[in-house]
């Protein structure tokens, strides 16, 4: 009585149930007819590929960091500079029957720069990876120490004379390489004569024992 005196009706039964019913309706209606589902991205065309994916491939081809950092990369590295370098100087000279040398040199350099990094030697075995890089260092220095004396002493021309001091500077970054294969190849023959000789000093000891008994 006093709320319907104050002005404020009381919700009714009838009310509630209309209620109800719209949201058992709405509900109803949601379940019949879902909403659509978000559409999928385009998918990306066959003939793109992603950067991410061709950068490992890319980076496989490249020498490891540490090799280029190691002696042997850097000597490799300034070998390959240089023999470069004087190709195009004996190209652009009057002395251009030396450019052969200088080219030879430069493509072994590069592939034997490309064998150690990617440490063909350890997979290919059967050649005498040590032999063959001494061999290459040893006619280089040779080579070049020849030919750089002819054109610093009978061609006139700038391009000659710069070719031969680059060729100075090839000698002795050969020699340096040389030398130290030179001296690992002595350090692993003598590893491997010290081996022998403890195997033979087993073989005799064992002998030895087996005829006392």
């Amino acid at each position: 009585m006093r709320a319907a005196e104050s002005g404020f009706p009381l919700p009714s039964r009838a009310q509630g149930e209309r209620e109800r019913g719209r949201a058992s309706a709405s509900a109803a209606a949601a379940a019949m007819w879902p909403p659509d589902p978000e559409p999928d991205p385009d998918p990306e065309p066959a003939g793109r590929t992603q950067p991410s994916a061709a950068l490992p491939g890319l980076r496989a081809l490249l020498p490891a960091r540490a090799f280029l950092c190691s002696l042997k990369g850097r000597l490799l590295l300034a070998e390959t500079g240089l023999s470069f370098i004087i190709f195009v100087c004996y190209v652009a000279s009057s002395a251009s029957a030396f450019l052969t040398a200088p080219l030879l040199e430069f493509l072994l350099a590069l592939c034997f720069l490309f064998a150690d990094a990617m440490q063909l030697n350890d997979k290919w075995q059967g050649l005498c990876w040590p032999m063959m890089d001494f061999l290459r260092c040893v006619t280089a220095a040779l080579i070049y120490f020849a030919i750089s004396i002819t054109a610093v002493a009978k061609y006139p021309d700038g391009a000659s004379k710069a070719a031969g001091v680059f060729g100075f500077f090839a000698t002795i970054v050969f020699a340096i390489d040389f030398y130290l294969i030179f001296n690992d190849v002595a350090k692993f023959l003598k590893q491997e004569d010290s081996a022998q000789e403890t195997t033979a000093d087993k073989a005799e000891e064992e002998d030895s024992d087996s005829d006392s008994d």
